[in-house]
């Protein structure tokens, strides 16, 4: 009987087809071969439509080297695309349309804001969503700086913390405003004091061209003065059932308003900062058993809402009360942060639940589709 075959989408950086993941999949067909499931990678650009083949890109684990192989389309496709502004997106965007009816384990999730509304339709996610509106205007600005002195503009489809802007309100008075951010190419722009209507003039300018998010600010500033939160991994397992993978925590680079490990950030293990954070191992243990249970329903829900996940991160911020907030959500999560917090053995299950997901959807021959649905 054939090996069961997992074809990787994912989208070149660049035109010399750079790949950002290469390590990670290379990790993941090691251990695909040891399991029995035939692991290739590809992006759009490489699959010839006439002759239904795929110019795919193969590791030979024996050789321990990379090369070229034509192959029949897969038995599944892991979609690991992230968004692009770029020709190799719309390419993906028709490859999508077009092979819709294959087998894939994981479908796109909504922009932030869909997401957020999906939340808001539910009492049981509402208590952990941070107050957000759509901005349309600067009165939707003036709303947000009236009801919570920090707010956070971000794009709805960011990712990495680029486009992000902070503003918070100073004691010096209620029309100056110390704002500070980081642009779309992740460059920090320092910390400054600005008026009600310079603010409202850069906010306007920082939100030309795209649909942003005006978000509440939760309070995550360490007595270092940097910012933190949390990252947690929910994962479809070999029987088809969502769990609970792992969480860390972020730290962000100084002066920086954002914890991401791109811009800079450094990672721990989550317990070892919620302890410190909340002031109590009982506390910390608290609030990560919460928010597991909080992300194995979200990630059920979300699915039900929207289509097939394989897995599911989210970005969780956590107040001084042990009080969870959840700031967004990614599909298409980077593991990089159990490795970096040394937690090795969630970063190599990270990598393996989506495997062993794969096997059991293949031997099940059925469409994935959710393994239970949240109520009200």
């Amino acid at each position: 009987m054939p090996e069961p075959v997992l074809g990787i989408l994912t989208l070149y950086l660049n035109d010399a087809k750079q790949l950002e993941e290469k390590s990670v999949y290379r990790r993941m067909i090691i251990e695909g071969s040891r399991i029995g499931l035939d692991v290739f990678v590809f992006t759009p650009a490489d699959v010839h439509v006439s002759k239904e083949m795929i110019h795919a890109l193969v590791y030979d684990v024996t050789k321990g080297s990379w090369s070229r192989k034509w192959r029949p389309f897969p038995n599944m496709i892991y979609d690991r695309c992230r968004i692009q502004r770029s020709q190799r997106f719309q390419q993906l965007l028709r490859f999508r349309t077009r092979y819709n009816h294959l087998t894939f384990l994981n479908r796109p999730l909504r922009n932030k804001w869909t997401v957020h509304q999906t939340f808001a339709q539910r009492s049981r996610f509402r208590q952990h969503l941070p107050e957000t509106l759509l901005y349309q205007s600067s009165g939707d600005l003036q709303r947000m700086l009236k009801f919570t002195p920090v707010v956070y503009v971000k794009p709805i489809n960011g990712t990495g913390g680029r486009g992000i802007l902070r503003i918070e309100r100073t004691r010096e008075g209620k029309s100056l405003y110390d704002i500070q951010g980081r642009r779309q190419s992740r460059q920090i722009i320092a910390p400054r004091k600005v008026s009600q209507a310079r603010l409202e003039s850069i906010v306007r300018q920082w939100c030309l061209g795209g649909r942003f998010l005006v978000q509440q600010g939760i309070p995550l500033r360490l007595p270092s003065g940097r910012y933190h939160d949390y990252r947690m991994l929910v994962q479809k397992n070999g029987q088809g059932a969502w769990e609970f993978t792992g969480m860390a925590g972020r730290v962000g680079a100084a002066r920086s308003v954002t914890s991401n490990l791109h811009g800079g950030g450094h990672a721990m293990r989550a317990e070892t900062l919620l302890k410190q954070w909340l002031g109590s191992e009982e506390r910390a243990d608290k609030a990560m058993r919460t928010a597991e249970k909080l992300g194995l329903e979200a990630a059920a829900y979300l699915e039900d809402s929207f289509g097939a996940l394989c897995e599911l991160a989210l970005d969780l911020a956590i107040d001084r009360e042990g009080r969870i907030y959840v700031l967004e959500v990614n599909p298409k999560p980077a593991r990089e942060v159990f490795a970096r917090s040394g937690d090795s053995a969630t970063y190599r299950k990270a990598l393996i639940r989506p495997l062993e997901y794969a096997m059991w959807v293949y031997k099940n021959k059925n469409t994935p589709s959710a393994a239970k649905t949240t109520e009200e």
